[in-house]
């Protein structure tokens, strides 16, 4: 409004300064009239008319003195009103303005469905994304791109035995035949049709093959059984193949995923049911596989040599309650007792217990869709500070993804709110809705590569949130520059599970330490891996709750978030204040909050686990690499003294220069961590920290 007043006030004072000017005119046009004609009636009518002339001039002149003073008065106002409002004004408000009611209401309607990437559900979510983004008031656009997705077309399941002549047919219908969403399967597994003995091989790891073997087990031929762990699924498959395994199924055990089968399970309380089963995807590497280190454009090439992104045998989730019919079903060598888990299993096989497997896939290109929402720099909007979540699910997604997501949109509201209150940042927000996350993080991969040559220059950092809650309690993963600036965020942000505690206190109670607990970005397994693993752009990566029994269910749904998850939605406010503020003080600070004391720190502790797993090996030294750190660390040491000093000196205009290149050293030393060749057999991983 103020600037509409200054507008229009400029607009008045023309206009009144051209009437002066054109009075001015008619009077000097009319006395040689008056002079010339000489009758006394003229001169007395001239007299009026030059009276009334002079009068409408004062009066005019009045006018313009008195706009001309309302706008010097509204000019110092607004300027005293900017200069109060600094940066720390704007961040404190959008703290204290969070709503668990606008997120409630965004996660329930982006859960009514279930929403695979690439189908028409999904599209729906992006558009509505955009249009909140829209409803906001941000500048937002839209990117697609065709990309090599994998559905289920058809599958089937029959366990029989020599000792009897019945086959059973196992149910592979999560939600016993629940048809509102795409059932449960492997995304990238090949089709195959295969009949095998059954061997049970625990996680599936090669350790566990190994210790088969010690059993007299062989797997070759065989269809194996094991149990979601720890380890990646993809790896799982491709662990079998390599010891001659010819199919996989895998199952989500009741010890891990069921509370031990002792306590319920949703909706009567937290944990997975037994007919739960897990989805997830098998392909190997990031991004579309048919345009492996370049974007899928509407021109792009596309490789036919893709066969080793994919495992070599089939593979299938089942259900637990399922999984015991096979289970039981298994003589052979007794079970480890460590692996037993909490179904009924006596022998590891090899069988008698035979499956007949079958699997058809349909490997399709499909439309995927990122959604943006840009807020342009007022003073830097070359640089960006990028936010981004991912809104496709295997099902409802209400944790894994959409908990995120309702959290992004919370924080365009809020960005949107402080727009209007006169905030602008000074470096450029970008807020990213990413697509197919689920099938290897292939949205963010795209645009990543599409973009490399801008992110490079000028990406200042990426903030990720995935599963923005899970559960109680606060967990991070950064890269180390980013360490402190998280620390200090967190003491701003009011813990959600305790009235007088930050999220800070919470954090550091929990680790039983006096410092918190702070993950390193060394996986892929976010939409932070593009970022940082390809372009080397600092990152961080923050969550509510470590895990969640019904990851990639269709029990993920709100109604679990609404009674176990986050009853109250404060969790949600809190990781979007704090990942909010996060890009907030990226982006209004003077001198970015980067602290690369913590990354040499961070550097030798890497040196020390090193030195002692060389030992006393003869001819091996680590010594250049010592060295390199402890310059590192000077030069770390003398960088956080120079930062002091700019921002100590922050409103000096001379120094304008000097802050934007001191800033840029900040924002690319992390490139120098990149390897343009990248990792052994990973060329598309090219960060070596």
């Amino acid at each position: 409004m103020v600037c509409m007043s200054i507008a229009s006030s400029e607009k008045t004072s023309d206009l009144a300064m051209a009437t002066v000017t054109e009075t001015r005119v008619d009077m000097e046009e009319s006395l040689p009239l008056n002079k010339v004609r000489g009758h006394k009636t003229q001169e007395k009518n001239s007299d009026r008319s030059v009276i009334r002339g002079t009068a409408t001039i004062i009066l005019i002149v009045i006018l313009v003195g008195l706009i001309t003073l309302i706008r010097h008065l509204t000019n110092s106002q607004s300027t005293r009103s900017i200069q109060s409002k600094d940066p720390s004004f704007f961040h404190d408000w959008f703290v204290n303005a969070g709503s668990n009611i606008t997120i409630a209401t965004d996660l329930r309607e982006l859960t009514r469905s279930s929403h695979v990437a690439g189908t028409p559900q999904d599209m729906e979510t992006a558009l509505y994304v955009e249009n909140h983004f829209q409803q906001y008031g941000l500048s937002v656009h839209s990117v697609d791109y065709k990309v090599l997705l994998s559905y289920p077309v058809s599958r089937s399941l029959f366990l029989s035995s020599p000792t009897t002549e019945r086959k059973i047919e196992v149910c592979l219908d999560e939600g016993h035949n629940n048809k509102l969403v795409m059932q449960p399967f492997h995304a990238g597994s090949p089709s195959g049709t295969v009949v095998g003995e059954v061997v049970y091989v625990n996680y599936g790891l090669e350790k566990d093959y190994r210790r088969l073997a010690q059993m007299g087990v062989n797997v070759s031929g065989a269809i194996v059984i094991a149990r979601y762990g720890d380890v990646y699924r993809g790896t799982v498959v491709r662990t079998a193949a390599k010891f001659g395994a010819i199919a996989v199924i895998m199952y989500s055990d009741p010890q891990q995923f069921g509370g031990n089968g002792t306590q319920g399970s949703f909706p009567k309380s937290k944990w997975l049911p037994p007919d739960g089963a897990q989805f997830g995807t098998v392909i190997k590497g990031k991004g579309d596989p048919s345009t492996p280190g370049w974007p899928s454009t509407d021109n792009s090439e596309r490789v036919s040599g893709i066969a080793d992104k994919f495992p070599s045998i089939p593979s299938m989730p089942i259900s637990a309650e399922e999984a015991q019919h096979i289970l039981i079903s298994l003589l052979g060598p007794p079970v480890p007792s460590k692996w037993r888990g909490s179904l009924n299993i006596q022998g590891v096989g090899r069988g008698p217990g035979v499956l007949n497997f079958s699997y058809v896939a349909n490997q399709t290109m499909s439309t995927i869709r990122n959604v943006f929402a840009v807020i342009r720099g007022s003073e830097e909007p070359d640089r960006f500070v990028i936010l981004g979540n991912h809104r496709d699910a295997w099902a409802y997604g209400a944790v894994d993804p959409n908990s995120g997501t309702a959290a992004l949109l919370e924080i365009a509201r809020k960005f949107g709110a402080l727009l209007g209150k006169g905030w602008q940042p000074r470096r450029s927000i970008v807020l990213c809705s990413w697509d197919a996350e689920e099938y290897g993080m292939i949205g963010s991969t795209e645009w990543v590569e599409q973009n490399f040559g801008n992110l490079y220059a000028k990406a200042v950092a990426y903030l990720n949130v995935d599963c923005a809650v899970q559960g109680p309690g606060f967990f991070a993963g950064a890269t180390p520059q980013l360490d402190d600036l998280l620390i200090q965020v967190t003491k701003q942000v009011k813990d959600p599970d305790s009235k007088y505690k930050t999220v800070y206190e919470s954090w550091t109670a929990a680790n039983s330490r006096t410092k918190v607990k702070i993950d390193r970005l060394g996986g892929s397994g976010s939409d932070f891996a593009a970022f940082l693993q390809h372009v080397g752009v600092p990152s961080i990566d923050i969550y509510f709750g470590e895990s969640y029994p019904v990851y990639h269910t269709i029990y993920d749904r709100f109604e679990w978030m609404e009674k176990f998850g986050d009853p109250l939605f404060q969790r949600h406010v809190a990781v979007s204040s704090i990942w909010g503020l996060l890009a907030l003080r990226l982006a209004d600070d003077h001198i970015l909050p980067f602290d690369y004391s913590a990354y040499a720190n961070e550097l030798q502790r890497y040196e020390m686990s090193l030195k002692e797993k060389i030992g006393t090996f003869k001819g091996i030294t680590i010594e250049p690499i010592h060295k390199a750190i402890k310059k590192f660390l000077d030069v770390a040491y003398n960088t956080t003294q120079e930062a002091k000093v700019l921002r100590k000196y922050k409103g000096d205009s001379r120094l304008i220069l000097m802050g934007r290149i001191f800033n840029d050293r900040l924002m690319l030393t992390e490139r120098a961590f990149l390897d343009s060749r990248g990792l052994k057999g990973r060329s598309w991983f090219k960060h070596l920290e």
